[in-house]
């Protein structure tokens, strides 16, 4: 079985034709080219004695309409997305005070990412208990922060329990 390649050729093609598409089918002409359709279909209902075949016929184009754009626009938010990962990315890579323990983390499983919106949700409210949130810091402040926290109540238990 001859495996598919997407040479580049094909590439180019379907990046500019979609780019070409995501720029037409967005703009207010577009939309009006497509209210003007629907109008048109409606006001021949009588004509053609409101049948099955003119029903048909919206239904149809308007499907094959709405799946091809289904590609065009995945294609699009795949391009954005990618776009803002790597711009965040930079920023993170830029500032020496960030940590850059997350730049990968689109990669990982949504396991994994509810694991990390877990831990710092954690942070966040402990942090929001002895930081005012409009002061800037670092992730790694914020655990060093957490973690003497935790120390100080081991401390703390340890006491207890020699008393």
């Amino acid at each position: 079985m001859k495996e598919l390649t997407n040479g580049p050729s094909q590439k180019n093609f379907f990046e500019k034709m979609s780019t070409k598409v995501i720029a037409a089918t967005g703009s207010p002409w577009a939309f009006f080219v497509a209210l003007t359709v629907i109008i048109v279909w409606a006001v021949s209902g009588p004509v053609f004695h409101y049948s099955d075949t003119w029903q048909l016929v919206i239904n149809t184009g308007t499907t094959i309409i709405t799946f091809l754009m289904v590609f065009i626009i995945q294609k699009s938010q795949n391009k954005d997305s990618k776009s803002v990962q790597l711009k965040l990315n930079e920023l993170i890579a830029a500032n020496k005070s960030a940590s850059n323990r997350l730049i990968d983390v689109e990669n990982l499983s949504e396991e994994e990412l509810d694991v990390l919106h877990k831990y710092y949700r954690v942070m966040v409210e402990e942090t929001k208990k002895r930081v005012s949130m409009t002061e800037s810091h670092s992730v790694e402040e914020a655990i060093g922060d957490a973690l003497s926290k935790h120390e100080e109540d081991l401390l703390t238990r340890k006491k207890a329990r020699k008393a």
